[in-house]
């Protein structure tokens, strides 16, 4: 029988027989080890930050531990399963935001892909014409508010060239479980800034922000 350790009890410090056992019940759950992120949110384990001071990281403590499922799971067939289903869910993203904006903009005047300079690497998702002459749209999905500023600073690397200061980018993040509150103060606490003509926004706010833009018309 598992004896299950619940986070949050100072009095009671985590034995490895307390670890293995809530790793044992997480996979018995899931089919597989948990991530960093899996680790922070189950009740039967501590923070992955423990862990790493302890044992100097998730995959160590499996390691010490002889658990035989796959130890690292950024590599192999979990890696690899993950990555389809980001793939796939980027595809359905992307396939809802250009409905979205050819309907509003009208099929002609949504570019997808749009490369700033033939280098194959400085390229917008989205760039839709209109009266205000055009705008950016990068989509992103951050899978929890944990990893979304990690998620915006890569986005601000890639559009810190003026090439792509253009135009306004919107940064829409479609997972919408976070709301625009949240967005909105990440940005106000942010060391690394949004500059003028880049903004963060969920999907309401998107939606508003499109029906303000005049849509363009050919004479």
């Amino acid at each position: 029988m598992l004896r299950l350790q619940k986070k949050g009890n100072p009095k009671n410090p985590w034995s490895t027989e307390d670890l293995k056992d809530g790793l044992t019940h997480f996979y018995q759950k899931h089919g597989h080890y948990p991530t960093a992120t899996e680790f922070d949110a189950y009740p039967y384990l501590p923070s992955s930050r423990q862990i790493e001071r302890r044992f100097g990281g998730l995959v160590a403590l499996r390691q010490q531990l002889k658990l035989d499922a796959q130890t690292d799971l950024r590599t192999g067939q979990h890696s690899s399963n993950r990555a389809y289903k980001i793939n796939q869910r980027a595809h359905k993203l992307e396939n809802e935001v250009y409905g979205f904006l050819t309907k509003m903009f009208g099929k002609e005047f949504v570019h997808r892909e749009y490369f700033f300079v033939d280098d194959k690497r400085t390229r917008a998702d989205f760039f839709v014409y209109d009266r205000n002459n055009g705008f950016c749209v990068d989509i992103f999905y951050p899978s929890n508010r944990r990893n979304m500023s990690g998620c915006l600073n890569a986005k601000l690397d890639k559009y810190r060239s003026e090439h792509m200061q253009q135009y306004p980018v919107i940064f829409l993040q479609m997972n919408k479980d976070i709301n625009q509150e949240t967005l909105d103060k990440l940005v106000r606490n942010k060391i690394k800034v949004l500059n003028k003509s880049q903004s963060l926004m969920g999907w309401d706010t998107f939606c508003n922000f499109c029906q303000k833009r005049g849509q363009l018309t050919i004479t």
